[in-house]
């Protein structure tokens, strides 16, 4: 399953090399960090909406662009993937209550 992050992961690397008006994802790095913060807040809002609706295709839907859009950001700070299932995994049978009991903030 987590082949197509990888696999996505990797193009989006890519995509920091091209020109901003050759690619989506690298007009959104060349316009920055505010740019791909701004899309995320924009697509969990569309997500929250799909909910609400309770449509599943528009769920589905929605959750891709920011999942997408968070693997942008991703990409952008340097990070994979899976630094994010890694750190899943390490919550992973944790209640999260314990979890938030073991942050350091």
């Amino acid at each position: 399953m987590s082949d197509i992050l990888a696999r996505l992961a990797d193009v989006l690397e890519q995509r920091k090399q091209a020109e901003p008006d050759s690619s989506y994802v690298a007009s959104l790095y060349d316009k920055g960090l505010d740019a791909i913060l701004k899309k995320i807040g924009e697509e969990a809002t569309e997500t929250v909406m799909a909910a609400k609706d309770g449509v599943q295709e528009k769920i589905i839907y929605e959750t891709a662009d920011l999942w997408f859009h968070c693997m942008v950001l991703l990409a952008q700070q340097g990070l994979r993937p899976e630094d994010v299932l890694q750190e899943l995994a390490r919550r992973f049978g944790l209640s999260g209550i314990e979890e938030k009991a073991s942050r350091k903030d």
